[in-house]
């Protein structure tokens, strides 16, 4: 197995991910992690991984060192946490997080785990549903200083529909959960991590997500949940008080009913203010009240959009949120969906042809991992070092360097770590012709 030398950002990251496993695979992992930032085959299969990190013989060790990782996948997840924590989000005022699912497609009946899912995004073929896996995934939603939002994905858990669960073997010893279970362990898993800090816990999800469970697990541990309304939600209006004599509980809900059709439809109330949403000045028209809802225990602020087709609504279980706070929060949470795009598109996950369930799950960690980590690398780097256009002097308009970007500049300075270590061995034109031999046979 050929070594590579890794900057040291990379390779204290690494040995950090390493400690979660057992100490006899470790160099193997670490290896298997070398081979995810610089694989540059089209296709980024498990074993395109296996290649670039030099693994050779011991791929079969490889496989099993997956399932190891799917296996500590929320181990994993939390040395990662700490990492954005103590880097990027360290001067954030209040913690955002944003949990969303999206699906994997995959092919073959053998595939672990593997069932119909709803597709969110058809393309042309307009496909409602997609056969492969369903992950549940956790973000750390920061705002960078030059960039603006984005979502660094720190956790991600499977989901296999219950129908699915006989054709995994027993030995897996999987339980089936729904997504909003899930949903509700993370959360669990973020508050035990992150409330020490003292700052509020603001958690942005999508109207799948905005049920009972979720609602009320997030009152219990004190998280302040913003979504998306059903246009048709039984809400209530605020309670009366009762006379001071009266004995008794007090009333949590109002009898008054409220229609948000017809709140909408009301020519009056309507506000319209310049908020800073999606990084730029927008002007929004809404209409905002308190109101009272079974699911989330109690009071909420509602706000309505007026959008150039309809009207949207959206809460906030924090009844002294203001309109600009939570549609700012709507807005952010939108950096989830984009960072599944890159996660997919630019580390290939979902590719890695793999039929074990918990190398399913742990490849698709990994893959969370890289991208988080890659942002934290590149993030107080300048854009000249991130944006190499020298070969495409006619791409001349500034913008802001992607991720596809940010990753091509630390595999550049994977490969300036390579040449001056070769520079300094006693022997450089040895060394050196080892390393060309090592890029020819990836560029091959």
């Amino acid at each position: 197995m050929s070594s590579w030398t890794l900057p040291p950002f990379l390779s204290t990251r690494f040995t950090r991910l390493a400690c979660q496993l057992d100490t006899r695979i470790r160099p193997l992992f670490e290896a298997i992690l070398v081979g995810i930032f610089c694989s540059s085959e089209n296709r980024r299969t498990a074993s395109a991984w296996f290649r670039a990190g030099g693994i050779g013989a011991a791929f079969r060790r490889a496989y099993g060192v997956l399932g190891s990782v799917g296996r500590n996948a929320e181990a994993m997840a939390t040395t990662v946490l700490l990492e954005v924590e103590h880097s990027a989000a360290a001067s954030d005022e209040a913690i955002t997080l944003a949990i969303d699912d999206t699906p994997s497609e995959r092919y073959g009946p053998h595939v672990e785990g593997a069932g119909f899912h709803h597709n969110p995004t058809p393309g042309p073929s307009g496909a409602s549903f997609v056969y492969g896996h369903s992950f549940v995934t956790l973000a750390r939603v920061v705002t960078h200083p030059e960039h603006g939002t984005i979502a660094l994905p720190i956790r991600g858990d499977l989901y296999v529909r219950r129908k699915d669960l006989a054709k995994i073997p027993p030995e897996r010893q999987w339980a089936f959960r729904t997504k909003i279970e899930q949903a509700v362990d993370q959360l669990d898993w973020a508050k035990s991590w992150l409330g020490h800090r003292g700052k509020p816990i603001w958690v942005v999800v999508d109207g799948g997500y905005a049920k009972r469970a979720v609602l009320k697990a997030a009152r219990e541990k004190g998280l302040i949940v913003v979504s998306r309304l059903r246009k048709d939600a039984a809400l209530r209006g605020l309670p009366k008080r009762p006379p001071a004599r009266r004995r008794g509980r007090k009333p949590k809900y109002g009898k008054a009913v409220i229609r948000l059709a017809k709140r909408a439809a009301h020519p009056g109330g309507w506000t319209s203010e310049e908020m800073v949403l999606y990084g730029k000045p927008i002007t929004k028209t809404y209409k905002t009240f308190q109101a009272t809802w079974r699911p989330a225990g109690g009071v909420i602020r509602v706000v309505l959009v007026k959008e150039e087709d309809s009207w949207r609504a959206y809460f906030c279980t924090r009844p002294d949120a203001t309109p600009e706070q939570i549609l700012g929060k709507v807005a952010e949470r939108t950096s989830i969906e984009e960072t599944f795009k890159d996660v997919k598109q630019v580390w290939g996950a979902g590719q890695q042809q793999l039929r074990n369930l918990h190398a399913n799950l742990g490849a698709w960690q990994l893959n969370l991992a890289a991208y988080t980590l890659t942002e934290l690398w590149a993030w107080d780097r300048p854009e000249e070092q991130l944006v190499d256009r020298t070969a495409s002097p006619w791409d001349y308009q500034p913008r802001r360097p992607s991720h596809a970007d940010r990753r091509k500049a630390l595999q550049r300075e994977c490969l300036q770590q390579e040449f001056r270590d070769a520079m300094r061995d006693p022997d450089p034109n040895r060394k050196l012709q080892q390393l060309c031999q090592r890029l020819i046979e990836r560029a091959v």
